[in-house]
């Protein structure tokens, strides 16, 4: 650690020279119209609506929005050279900046509900194996050929019982796992990281990432529990626990999702395993600043103010709309990246509360959401 030294300190970085002042800076003009999307109407209100604005610390979400600024969508494709500019920008700059450029709309149901719902989804990590042995014996598939975009497939049941599937899937394993709840979170999260034990001895980490699934419908097995009235507590920890407590039943279980995810391998280096995997949008989500959306709420690459607050934990923070998923429906309804490990699995597992959301939409020049 250095010394402190009695110096001032450098003085924050000017704004772009392009971006606007005075008037544009303005919460008391008059407001633009209400835009509609296919799943969501946006209803424009003023910056002092967005509660806690000036105590998010902006400069982790704006890491996110570089990411986005890789694979812009046209509308905030205009903005990503001031994005990238005002990175090293103080967070004075970076809230005025967003106060003269954008302007919040909040997001509601056709029926004008504001309310909504948040969960949450991580990057699992699990240990696994090259070649199957008595312990690692759940494998993990490329795509089998002949796989076909919305075709079905075979069910979960199918590819485990049927010869004709198990001869589909003969030699596309990628590694094995040893437990198949394991394989059902990891396909449930669509993506996550593995330390392969290679037939040498050797360990390195890899991510294995969505690559197609069956096209058979996702089932919840926490709804599944609930409609048989087995539990009351439908989480991951209140699955795991019910299964701890019969065994017997973990197939059944499995077999209630007929959904199956496929994967490809990708290697990590030491950038990429700092950040998530990629998302819908294309690009490497970001822990705590990345969320999933509805598209037709929502398009892909959104700046959007994000409140919530519940048992497990407040939220009031600028995130990025890089993500979506099949149970990702709706207008106010978002899914948030937290992460992975452990601890992100453990919170991802319980989240489940109110939500509201307000998108962040150029004020001039950027096209209208259609």
């Amino acid at each position: 650690m250095l010394a402190s030294c009695a110096v001032s300190p450098p003085p924050s970085p000017a704004p772009p020279a392009d971006i606007p002042v005075g008037a544009s800076d303005d919460d008391t003009g008059p407001l633009p119209p209400a835009l509609q999307r296919p799943r969501s109407r946006w209803v424009p209100v003023r910056w002092s609506e967005l509660p806690g604005l000036n105590d998010d610390a902006l400069h982790e979400a704006w890491n996110a929005w570089l990411k986005s600024c890789e694979r812009p969508a046209p509308a905030h494709g205009v903005l990503c050279p001031e994005v990238r500019r005002l990175s090293i920008g103080s967070p004075a700059d970076q809230r005025a900046w967003l106060r003269q450029r954008l302007q919040p709309y909040r997001v509601e149901a056709a029926g004008g509900s504001a309310e909504g719902l948040l969960t949450s989804y991580y990057e699992p990590v699990f240990d696994a194996s090259r070649t199957p042995s008595a312990r690692y014996n759940v494998p993990l598939y490329r795509p089998p050929a002949g796989l076909a975009s919305g075709r079905p497939w075979y069910t979960r049941q199918e590819m485990e019982t049927r010869a004709d599937a198990r001869a589909a899937l003969r030699g596309r394993e990628i590694v094995w796992l040893a437990d198949p709840v394991d394989a059902l979170v990891l396909q449930i999260q669509g993506s996550g990281r593995v330390r392969v034990t290679e037939p040498d001895g050797s360990v390195r980490t890899v991510r294995l990432a969505f690559a197609a699934t069956n096209d058979q419908p996702y089932k919840s097995v926490g709804r599944w529990l609930l409609d048989q009235g087995a539990v009351r507590d439908a989480s991951w920890p209140g699955i795991k626990a019910w299964l701890a407590a019969n065994p017997q039943r973990t197939q059944e279980l499995l077999w209630s999702n007929p959904r199956v995810v496929f994967f490809r391998e990708e290697p990590l280096d030491a950038i990429d395993a700092s950040a998530g995997p990629r998302g819908a949008q294309g690009v490497a989500l970001t822990p705590g600043r990345s969320i999933a959306v509805d598209p037709g709420s929502i398009p892909y690459g959104t700046p959007v103010w994000l409140v919530s607050a519940g048992p497990q934990l407040t939220l009031q923070r600028l995130v990025l709309a890089q993500d979506t998923g099949s149970a990702i429906v709706g207008a106010v309804r978002a899914d948030w990246y937290a992460g992975s490990g452990t601890e992100a699995g453990e919170l991802a597992g319980r989240l489940k509360q109110p939500l509201r959301l307000w998108v962040l939409w150029p004020k001039a020049g950027g096209l209208p959401p259609g």
